[in-house]
């Protein structure tokens, strides 16, 4: 495969091009200074902006890195200059060379109108450029702070720490923020290469091996699970007498669940459902089934309560994907595709304030995804305030 890469010499472009090379990718090298460029990589073809309408005819698809990044205090026009004007440049050579796919990388905060700077304003103005045409498949790969053996950008700052206290440092503040391994970034371009559609995606450590992040989302849990024993345990008392006294059946309702790595586990509920309810998603019967202490548990969320067992026994978090039943294949197929069983459910998620269910299982499944990509503790903490507030009010029935 021959591929071109603008930004060749940046922290991203000198860590993922030996990557492409050891997959037997065909490089060519496009930047102002191509004096830079041959001294950084003497095997590989390079060529100038100018030159690069001429050069491209033959190649398959260009990885644009070349940017303005978030470390830099430039006007809003020289943004601009670096982050729109030139991607147009780009855009427009390799359309005229018949080059079939422009992967572009971007940031997470140019999503959403969130531009809360002038690189993520100027990069949101690229992505819309990109978004007008239609002869060359686009893919906006989204970037939180990347790091590799070394950091930059805003990142830097932990290179003048003491050897022993940056890796601490990072990791106190990756669970903050989202980050991703240059690696990964490198992985996530090599399979891009071999789509021919355009899309989006989202690529962090999502956590992973961050001991930091896992300590402070068990205290959550843990505090959790001890508020509501020592300070609302009359609730729990209240919601099973309620239960017990105005329908025949237990008061805990126990479910085979989904969890983490594709596993069964018994999940447990106040039971809303008259008994005899047939095994189903809730979306799938109707407010029949619901008994009228049900609705209103099921409305305040406190049937979920009788969860914190399962919280206990490290078998769900507070935050985190709703476990689903083994009989919704179609979710769970979806799931395992998007590595969302990877991480244990939780009594409240993304999804679900966001009002989305499993009634909409491949929805559900792209915002499960969503949530542990972008997963942090101040997003877990969105979570549990919106949640607090009245919204996430659990699956919907007919």
């Amino acid at each position: 495969m021959r591929v071109i890469i603008t930004g060749a010499s940046g922290f991203i472009g000198t860590r993922i091009i030996p990557f492409l090379k050891k997959q037997k990718v065909e490089l060519l090298l496009v930047g102002r200074d191509t004096d830079k460029l041959k001294a950084l990589f003497p095997q590989d073809q390079v060529t100038s902006y100018a030159d690069l309408k001429k050069r491209a005819r033959g190649y398959h698809a260009l990885v644009h890195l070349a940017v303005m990044n978030n470390d830099k205090s430039d006007s809003i026009d020289q943004f601009r200059d670096a982050n729109v004007i030139l991607l147009s440049e780009v855009l427009n050579a390799v359309r005229s060379a018949g080059v079939k796919l422009f992967i572009n990388t971007t940031t997470l905060h140019s999503a959403r109108g969130r531009h809360v700077s002038n690189y993520a304003q100027t990069k949101w103005e690229g992505e819309k450029r990109l978004s007008e045409i239609d002869d060359i498949a686009v893919i906006n790969i989204r970037l939180p702070a990347v790091y590799g053996s070394t950091f930059a950008g805003k990142l830097a700052n932990l290179s003048k720490l003491p050897a022993f206290l940056s890796p601490i440092a990072f990791k106190v503040l990756a669970s903050l923020k989202p980050t991703v391994n240059v690696d990964l970034v490198a992985e996530e371009i090599l399979n891009s290469l071999g789509k021919v559609t355009s899309l989006e995606t989202i690529v962090s450590d999502r956590q992973h091996n961050n001991q930091v992040y896992q300590a402070i989302k068990r205290i959550l849990d843990l505090t959790f699970v001890l508020l509501v024993v020592l300070v609302f345990w009359w609730v729990l008392l209240t919601a099973w007498l309620a239960v017990k006294l105005t329908s025949p059946g237990p008061g805990i309702f126990a479910q085979t669940r989904i969890g983490k790595n594709g596993g069964n586990f018994t999940c447990y509920k106040f039971r809303t459902m008259l008994q005899g309810t047939e095994i189903a998603g809730t979306h799938e019967l109707t407010t029949d089934s619901v008994t009228t202490v049900g609705y209103f548990l099921r409305k305040t969320k406190i049937d979920e309560l009788p969860q914190i067992w399962n919280i206990l026994k490290g078998e769900m978090s507070l935050v985190g994907p709703r476990p689903c039943l083994p009989n919704q294949r179609k979710l769970i197929k979806k799931r395992i595709e998007l590595g969302v069983l990877d991480v244990c459910g939780g009594i409240t998620g993304w999804a679900q304030i966001q009002g989305v269910d499993m009634a909409d299982p491949c929805r559900l499944a792209k915002l499960d995804s969503e949530y542990l990509v972008l997963r942090t503790v101040f997003l877990d903490l969105k979570i549990i305030l919106a949640t607090a507030i009245g919204r996430g009010q659990g699956d919907r029935v007919r």
